[in-house]
């Protein structure tokens, strides 16, 4: 299922008011990485996603109004930019906490990344 920013920045709300200790908090996820070898990808259900449209090539564009860096902790999270638009949300089934998940596909790879999904940064940035 789709999600707005207004659902988005929702479920990143609730994220934050999340206390309650798990191993997904401890992996800090503050920045887009590898998921972590400590994590069980069953662990996570998809909940969300940030694709507009399954049929049509999404942008490679980025934004960064601050000067940041896509591997930044303190990047802006913006759904209709790279790699946001190519996302999907998943909750921690162990604590609720949600996630930014996404694939990125090399020459010779591909590998799933994951993001916290942190309601400060988010972004609503138009095209």
């Amino acid at each position: 299922m789709a999600i707005d920013f207004a659902g988005l920045k929702l479920l990143a709300n609730t994220s934050a008011a999340v206390a309650a200790p798990c191993s997904c908090n401890d992996a800090a996820l503050l920045a887009w990485q590898p998921m972590p070898l400590s994590l069980e990808l069953d662990q996570f259900e998809e909940v969300a996603t940030l694709v507009e449209d399954p049929f049509a090539e999404p942008t490679f564009a980025e934004v960064h109004p601050a000067g940041t860096r896509i591997d930044g902790d303190d990047a802006p999270i913006a759904p209709r930019y790279y790699p946001y638009n190519r996302s999907h949300v998943a909750r921690c089934g162990k604590c609720g906490r949600h996630y930014l998940r996404y694939t990125e596909a090399g020459g010779y790879f591909s590998e799933l990344r994951m993001r916290a999904l942190r309601p400060q940064l988010l972004l609503d940035a138009a095209l």
